[in-house]
């Protein structure tokens, strides 16, 4: 299925699906067959449903923008199921990531738009300056005692988080068609 991996919220998404085949080889085209793709979220309960239009013996299918722009950011779950009277099959399942619009009216709110591996990293590092600044390992507030996490686990975990980021940052720079920079080229 060529569902988008990546969307954004209040965009018009569309794509095509070639026609398929079921268990036994019999073929499911768009003149017989129906394609629903159903859509749905585990942090809210929302959903859509998406039913694609013939497009030669596949499909075409399209979520509106106004249907988009009711996505909650997040991860989003899917499954593609062609019917044809009583029979159903299901083409493929999958999951896509909905991305937060950054459009607005009227004042801007603030939108953190890094990774949740970006804001680990941050957070170790405050947590380690923090630490480095105040040296308190352990203290008391109320009638709660608190320990903080020494200075080894957290450079351990920050070289770990700096890791996932480099990967991320070359992923970025490979999907904006900037090339590997893992890659390296010898000329003779």
């Amino acid at each position: 299925m060529k569902i988008p991996a990546t969307i954004r919220a209040g965009d018009t998404i569309a794509w095509r699906d070639d026609a398929a085949a079921d268990a036994l080889g019999n073929a499911i085209t768009s003149s017989a067959w129906t394609l629903i793709y159903y859509l749905r979220t585990n942090t809210t309960s929302a959903g859509a449903t998406v039913t694609g239009a013939a497009y030669g013996y596949g499909w075409e299918s399209t979520i509106s923008a106004a249907t988009s722009a009711g996505f909650a950011a997040g991860t989003w779950y899917w499954q593609a199921i062609a019917t044809r009277g009583t029979e159903k099959h299901t083409l493929g399942a999958g999951q896509l990531t909905v991305l937060a619009a950054l459009n607005y009216t009227g004042t801007p709110g603030a939108v953190d738009g890094r990774s949740q591996s970006r804001q680990d990293l941050e957070a170790v590092q405050t947590a380690i300056r923090a630490l480095i600044s105040s040296g308190a390992k352990a203290y008391t507030i109320g009638n709660r005692q608190l320990t903080k996490l020494d200075l080894p686990s957290l450079i351990e975990r920050e070289s770990y988080l700096k890791g996932l980021v480099a990967r991320e940052e070359a992923a970025e720079r490979v999907a904006n068609g900037l090339g590997d920079p893992r890659n390296l080229f010898v000329r003779f």
